[in-house]
């Protein structure tokens, strides 16, 4: 059988992609019923000034596209996680909006992710985590 050689880059993204395939299964089932999606979504609404932010605002935030967004939205606010609230001015924008369930669970999953983590990252890794985040967020600007 040929061997196919490929460049570094391109095995650190299908390395990266196949982590994040697996942290995204161990997150999803160890949050308290909350998925990684939920969590991230709670947690950049957690960081938004007053709590809240546009849709699209927020699907950008966390890689998501408009219409991927609005289908993890509708059953967070359903069950009490998060909230619509109109803009003051237009009529045509819309915010989401934290919700006190929603920062109670997010205060609650926050331990677990926290665990989660310090099981996942190799201790091998901890002293370069910060410089591996900024070519994370790097990778993520150039791929939009």
């Amino acid at each position: 059988m040929h061997m196919i050689n490929i460049s570094s880059n391109v095995q650190f993204l299908l390395s990266l992609t196949k982590a994040e395939s697996i942290v995204t299964r161990r997150f999803d089932s160890g949050l308290g019923g909350l998925s990684l999606s939920d969590f991230m979504i709670l947690f950049e609404l957690s960081q938004a000034r007053e709590e809240k932010m546009r849709r699209i605002d927020l699907a950008e935030t966390v890689g998501l596209t408009a219409s991927g967004i609005t289908r993890l939205l509708a059953p967070m606010e359903k069950v009490g996680l998060i909230k619509r609230e109109a803009h003051e001015q237009d009529a045509r924008v819309s915010f989401v909006k934290l919700a006190p369930g929603g920062k109670a669970k997010l205060t609650d999953a926050l331990e677990d992710a926290e665990d989660l983590a310090k099981r996942l990252i190799p201790s091998s890794g901890a002293k370069n985590i910060q410089a591996f985040a900024e070519v994370l967020k790097e990778i993520g600007r150039n791929a939009l």
